[in-house]
């Protein structure tokens, strides 16, 4: 797991990181699907920074406890897309772009300015920075585990040849018994943190 021991002070500078990157991610999606034609996140109310639109109670308090979660799903209808395959891949990766997208200015501010916050804001100042990067990462690397309701397995439905769509399929069927399965055994880490590794790296490299 990405935090395992939590203090209260940390718990409570978190707050602010979970609720820009849970909204920044789903305005993402909806952003994205409404530039590719499809208003159906605009007309939800959805095309917003405001938390409370995208607010999922369990997969908040999985992102402030352990580091990842997910928000409240942003409405999508393909038949808008005026080339399905191509726009749901990019509609779907686009919740994750705006967290690594948000990871990288936060580094790049900590790289440029990090004394100067340290002086201003002190210890806290720096912790929200940390969140603002490692949570926005996290949340990333989770909504990219190719299994259904997450956002890589609509990237991975798109890849498949027609061969495989059944299996797809049966996935999507399964996939939310499947991944809260993994995540009560723990098992989701075997996933969660190569892709989590991979991103922190990209991102890293900017340092």
């Amino acid at each position: 797991m990405l935090f395992r021991n939590l203090d209260l002070i940390t718990f409570l500078l978190r707050i602010p990181a979970v609720l820009w990157a849970i909204s920044f991610h789903e305005f993402c999606h909806g952003l994205a699907a409404r530039l590719v034609g499809d208003p159906t996140a605009e007309r939800h109310g959805r095309l917003t920074l405001n938390p409370l639109a995208h607010f999922d109670i369990v997969g908040t308090l999985m992102l402030l406890i352990v580091g990842f979660g997910w928000a409240k799903p942003v409405p999508i209808n393909t038949r808008y897309f005026r080339n399905p395959r191509r726009d749901i891949v990019i509609v779907s990766l686009a919740g994750a772009a705006g967290n690594i997208l948000t990871a990288v200015v936060f580094v790049l501010l900590y790289r440029f300015f990090g004394a100067h916050i340290f002086s201003l804001l002190g210890r806290p100042g720096l912790i929200v920075f940390q969140q603002m990067i490692f949570l926005n990462i996290g949340l990333a690397a989770f909504n990219l585990i190719p299994i259904p309701p997450l956002d890589g397995s609509k990237v991975l439905y798109a890849f498949l040849p027609f061969s495989g769509l059944k299996y797809y399929y049966w996935l999507e069927r399964y996939g939310m018994y499947i991944l809260i399965g993994l995540l009560l055994t723990g098992l989701i880490d075997l996933l969660f943190s190569p892709i989590f590794s991979i991103l922190r790296r990209m991102v890293f490299v900017l340092l």
